[in-house]
């Protein structure tokens, strides 16, 4: 199922809120203050939260860096309200609302989260709100660091190139631009077969066969269908809107009529429900093509690659009144990436059959038809294509005269990279700070922070 939440994981997992404790040890010593800067304590706790946190992710958790992050966080909030910067609460309660559906959903349910982190869900909710806003105000307070870098121009990326280290300038992978003409398969008949399946099992579920026994055997969703289509209590958030409001609104036992979402087509049996959470089963099928479809729309396709390189049309017009493909017809068949809007890719933003289609093309060159995926969905679309191969940028050192917006953008993330850490340094001279004896064997990157370590008594 389609989880929404990444970015909001991203944009905390500094602050450490997935393990959050009551209190924490390090080396048999019980929680306690270890660093002050200037009106902000930092405990113990705080520092093997985000140890707890990152170790479940699977990511060292180093205590030194740990601390340094969290102290430096502390100086740009604390600048952050000198410079009366403040927070947009509409986005922090989003954040806020998207993390705790998730933590929720990770527990399995509210009485469980409290359990294992040892805190209410009203305490939990105040301690990410302070989370999410301090993060909040140590970003904007970088964005304020760096809007007073003055204009770049290109006397400034020929100064960085003609000073830096050849070693050290970027490399630009190989990149492709290409076009496509699309068509489906026949995707209603394909649905009303589908849907019929799906009749048909839910009818033999009413009849008393199991659904969890049908799921195994039917479902296409491998993470549920081994676990008789169950998928644990979860927060709706994380589903697609037409399946968790279909969800929400069945009593449990009773099984749903056939759901569309971009995965497929489901039928539902709640479990349980607590509040805005619930425990379901589903049985996903996807629609499939047979041998003859794909026939169908390779001869298609065949017919128009002959017609083009019989120049009797345009790869471009072809596109425009052929393709089946929303983004591109309009652009003539021009791909883009659906992330960065680029008409250029590198080998490993491309779908492996596209990739397979171009790489023993010359630029010109128009592929045979080829089965591809699109991007909707969890996992995509079957569609049919053929794919003219625009441009081929080899791999190549940076230069000013073929990558100077490249070259712009990292002489400008470099400068201001220095802003934030001149800035930091600079603080870390003029601010109260204290750091615990405990830490005074930590090789901190700022030299500055061994200077405030206190000495033992």
């Amino acid at each position: 199922m389609k989880n929404k939440l990444l970015k909001t994981v991203a944009t905390l997992a500094l602050a450490g809120l997935c393990c959050a404790a009551s209190a924490q040890r390090y080396s048999g010593v019980v929680d306690k203050s270890v660093a002050i800067v200037g009106s902000e304590m930092i405990t113990l706790s705080d520092v093997e939260g985000q140890v707890q946190a990152l170790r479940a992710q699977g990511m060292p958790g180093d205590r030194c860096s740990i601390l340094e992050n969290i102290m430096q966080t502390k100086l740009l909030i604390a600048q952050a309200r000198v410079d009366s910067l403040t927070i947009d609460q509409n986005q922090a309660n989003s954040q806020l609302e998207q993390y705790v559906a998730e933590m929720l959903t990770r527990a399995g349910g509210e009485d469980e989260l409290a359990g294992y982190l040892g805190k209410p869900l009203y305490k939990l909710r105040q301690e990410w709100r302070t989370q999410i806003e301090e993060q909040t105000l140590a970003q904007q307070e970088q964005q304020e660091i760096a809007k007073n870098i003055p204009d770049l121009t290109p006397y400034d990326v020929k100064q960085y190139l003609d000073t830096a280290d050849v070693a050290s300038l970027p490399v630009v992978p190989i990149k492709y631009q290409m076009s496509q003409i699309c068509v489906y398969p026949d995707r209603e008949a394909a649905a009303i077969a589908v849907k019929e399946r799906l009749l048909n099992i839910r009818e033999r579920i009413i009849n008393g066969e199991r659904f969890a026994t049908l799921a195994r055997l039917y479902s296409e969703d491998p993470g549920s269908a081994r676990k008789g289509g169950e998928l644990g209590m979860a927060s709706k958030t994380i589903f697609w809107p037409a399946f968790s409001d279909a969800a929400m609104s069945l009593k449990p036992g009773t099984i749903s009529q056939i759901i569309e979402t971009p995965d497929g087509f489901h039928i539902i049996e709640v479990l349980e429900k607590k509040g805005d959470m619930f425990n379901a089963r589903h049985i996903l099928i996807k629609p499939s093509y047979t041998e003859a479809d794909q026939e169908k729309g390779f001869r298609k396709l065949d017919s128009l690659r002959t017609a083009i390189l019989d120049s009797t049309i345009t790869f471009e017009a072809a596109a425009r009144f052929y393709s089946e493909d929303a983004p591109t017809r309009t652009n003539g068949g021009q791909m883009a990436d659906p992330n960065t809007g680029s008409a250029y890719f590198e080998i490993d933003q491309l779908k492996p059959q596209d990739y397979a289609a171009i790489q023993d093309l010359k630029v010109g060159e128009i592929s045979e038809p080829i089965a591809s995926l699109d991007n909707e969905g969890r996992d995509g679309n079957l569609v049919y294509k053929i794919v003219r191969l625009d441009k081929i940028v080899p791999a190549h050192t940076a230069t000013f005269e073929s990558d100077y917006t490249d070259l712009l953008g990292q002489v400008r993330q470099e400068k201001i990279m220095k802003a934030i850490n001149d800035f930091l340094d600079d603080k870390i001279k003029t601010s109260y700070i204290i750091i615990d004896p405990l830490f005074k064997d930590c090789e901190f990157s700022r030299k500055g922070w061994s200077e405030k370590i206190r000495k033992d008594d």
